[in-house]
């Protein structure tokens, strides 16, 4: 079991466990616009965000005057002045997320063209392990070069003892 000081696998280089992280402003604020977006991008915030509205438009013109917070007569001023600023800190926070995964795309395009890069110089490699090989066993003798070779050599051996037979 390793030790809170210690350093993790799953860890990068410099960087604590995640019990003692803390990530720099520019880090955190990424972070942070990353799972803003992530969050405004989900079934469940528009559903949400209909039902709060909903609410509001109901409430601000059913209601008695006096508990209305934002008045139909005033054209929900303060409805869209909420919704104005969610949309002036969502914006920004969307292009920053996406920026990031941009940056993240970038990284990891480079690290696929590189490892494509190595993947054909391995198979160029291969291929001429492969070439070579099969030159070599071209080259090589066969079982039935051998046989034929042995016949040849015992036929040869025949003819030479029939002589030395016939002088006998």
């Amino acid at each position: 079991m390793a030790r809170r000081n210690e350093p993790r696998l799953d860890s990068p280089k410099g960087i604590r466990p995640a019990w003692g992280f803390r990530p720099s402003g520019r880090d955190r604020m990424g972070r942070f616009s990353e799972s803003f977006a992530r969050a405004m991008g989900t079934s469940w915030f528009l559903i949400g965000m209909t039902v709060f509205v909903t609410i509001w438009l109901v409430w601000n013109s059913v209601m008695p005057v006096e508990l209305q917070f934002d008045p139909r007569a005033l054209n929900f001023t303060l409805l869209t002045l909420i919704l104005s600023l969610q949309a002036s800190y969502a914006a920004p926070l969307i292009l920053l997320a996406q920026n990031r995964q941009d940056d993240r795309d970038r990284v990891q395009i480079e690290q696929d063209r590189q490892r494509a890069e190595r993947n054909l110089a391995d198979t160029e490699y291969l291929a001429r392990e492969v070439v070579a090989l099969r030159l070599a066993v071209k080259e090589m003798a066969t079982k039935d070069f051998i046989r034929a070779e042995l016949r040849a050599l015992l036929e040869e051996l025949d003819r030479e003892k029939e002589p030395d037979e016939v002088a006998k």
